[in-house]
């Protein structure tokens, strides 16, 4: 196997990570909203925590993104 094929499998087992986060981002969204259907008068207290469990999924997908891009381009 030569360079240029293991840059791409690791890139692409890198990627992997934007797909969990992708995942991830609908868990945090869809528990909000089983929980705000349940107690509407509590989702407005939780909105707060939505948005950083958002941002943490998201910004793991970033990573895993950026990963991906170093391993497949860095020589």
């Amino acid at each position: 196997m030569d360079l240029a094929s293991a840059q791409v499998i690791g890139a692409g087992l890198a990627a992997v990570g934007v797909g969990a986060a992708a995942i991830g981002v609908g868990n945090v969204f869809g528990s909000f909203l089983e929980s705000a259907i349940r107690n509407p008068a509590a989702a407005d207290s939780q909105q707060g925590r939505l948005f950083i469990g958002f941002a943490a999924a998201e910004l793991l997908g970033l990573i895993a993104f950026a990963v991906a891009m170093i391993i497949l381009y860095a020589r």
